[in-house]
This record gives C-alpha cells, structure tokens and sequence, in this order.
C-alpha cells in the first residue's frame, strides 16, 4: 500500500507537465509556447474552438545530462489528433534535432504520443504533417536514438502509430493502447461481431501495452509511474541506437502474418506466439 501512494501517475499529467517530468530540473524550455499563439487556422472555420499550442508541446532540455527534444502530444485536445500546425511542430523538431547532430551536438529525442492520429478537420494537411514526422524520425534515428512513450489514456492510433513503430525504441504501460486502427473505427467498418469497441478486456488483450510487450512490438513495460518511466527512457537514451531498428524488419513480419488464418477468431496467446518466432 505504501509504494502505491508513493508512485506518481504519468497518465494523469497533461502534455506539458509529462514533459517536464521527464527532463531535468531546470532545463526545461518550451519553443513555440502558448503566448505565441500559432494554432491552426482551420478550426475556428469549422466552428471548433482552436487551442494556443495547438495541442502539442515542444520542450528542449536534457536527461542525465543528455541533450534532448521532447515532443508532447496533448490527448486531452480533440483527442490527440494532429493537425498542419502540430504536426509542423514536431517534424520541425526532429528536423532541427537532426541538424544538431550534424553539427555535432548529439541531440536525442522523446515523443510522448498521445493520439488519435490525423486530425479529420483537417484532412490531408494533417497526413501531409505525419508522413514529415516519419521523414524526420528515420532521418534522425541515423545519429541518435528516437525514443516514443505510449501511456494512455487515448492510445496511438493511425498514422502516429506507424509514427510509433519507427521509433528507435517504444515504451509503454498497462493502460497504453496501440494500433492503426481504434475500435470504433473497426467496429463501424466491420460490424460488431468482428471488433465490439465496448469491450474493454478484448481490446487491451488485443491493443493494450502488455499484449503488445509480450509480442515485441514494444521495448519496454512499465508501470504508470512517473519515475520508472523517466529511468526507463534515460536508461534507453544512454543506451544509444539499437542494433537493428524495428522497422528493417518488414520481412520478418510479413512472413508471420502470411501464417494466420483470418477465417477464424484470433487469439492474444495467438498474436504473442506469432511474433515471438513460436509458431510453425
């Protein structure tokens, strides 16, 4: 009972107080705050209230003494969602973070994803500012490690999960949910019998961070505490560039999904073997 009321809930801080957490004391500094005012131009057209960061927070600083970028998506701002002028943010961040790199400071970077991933109000712009992200993390990823943080409560889901995928190392916990696809929208497209999204077990044993731990899609699985996840991801920035990044190894999971059977139920045990190298 003791180390639970010690431990600090990550989920439960907004974006621009995970960031804080994460970095050094006294090293925080926002680019691009809120006083600026550079939100999307597209909302208020629409008749939604735009927000001054436009839902997403850019913070540079350091971790154990390490230069770093940390790229905060607000999940509590329509839902995660990117835009052109947040998206904008954070590929120019990792863009920036990349220049860094060669100008020999050796910049890393953290994005704490929090996303439904395009924003439907703005359509094209927003997958426009995604496919940039991906750009600038595979660019960044040549120097430094690019660490990505799913916490919950919303989840990574569309263009930002690839986002995830590419990431150097990913980390998540308990509550994260992670997928191309969110289940509502799999339910609307395939019918309840096939995805119900009000079924909660189902849907963490299929998408939720421990599933996709136990199927090595994630790095590491931590508890919703502020202080593991900050050790967590300075242990992997210190760590430097994995061996072999996920995302080279296409083949490999190409090859296990040409072995399901999709016209029967799949299974979690099902998925984690799968991708584990244990089925025939």
């Amino acid at each position: 009972m003791t180390d639970l009321l010690n431990k600090h809930s990550f989920v439960e801080l907004g974006a621009r107080q995970r960031a804080k957490a994460l970095l050094d004391a006294g090293t925080y500094r926002e680019l691009i705050d809120p006083f600026q005012r550079v939100m999307s131009p597209w909302l208020s057209r629409q008749g939604v209230v735009p927000q001054a960061d436009d839902g997403v927070v850019i913070a540079k600083g350091s971790i154990a003494g390490l230069p770093v970028v940390i790229a905060a998506i607000e999940g509590n701002f329509q839902g995660g969602s990117l835009g052109e002028v947040g998206g904008a943010k954070i590929a120019g961040a990792l863009e920036l973070a990349a220049e860094d790199n060669r100008s020999g400071i050796p910049t890393r970077a953290v994005l704490l994803l929090e996303t439904g991933g395009v924003r439907l109000q703005e359509a094209n712009l927003g997958l426009a500012a995604i496919a940039d992200i991906h750009a600038a993390i595979v660019d960044l990823r040549q120097y430094q490690p690019v660490v990505g943080v799913v916490a919950g409560s919303v989840g990574c889901f569309g263009g930002m999960s690839i986002a995830a995928g590419l990431c150097s190392y990913l980390v998540v916990t308990r509550e994260a949910r992670l997928g191309l696809n969110g289940p509502q929208v799999i339910e609307q497209e395939a019918g309840l019998e096939e995805y119900d999204s009000r079924d909660r077990p189902f849907i963490w044993s299929l998408t939720g961070g421990e599933q996709r731990f136990n199927s090595n899609l994630a790095d590491r699985y931590v508890a919703d505490d502020v202080a593991q996840i900050q050790q967590t991801v300075s242990a992997l920035l210190q760590q430097g560039a994995p061996h072999e990044q996920r995302s080279r190894r296409a083949d490999f999971y190409l090859a296990r999904l040409a072995e399901l059977d999709a016209t029967v139920q799949i299974e979690p045990a099902t998925v984690r073997a799968l991708y584990q190298g244990e089925c025939p």
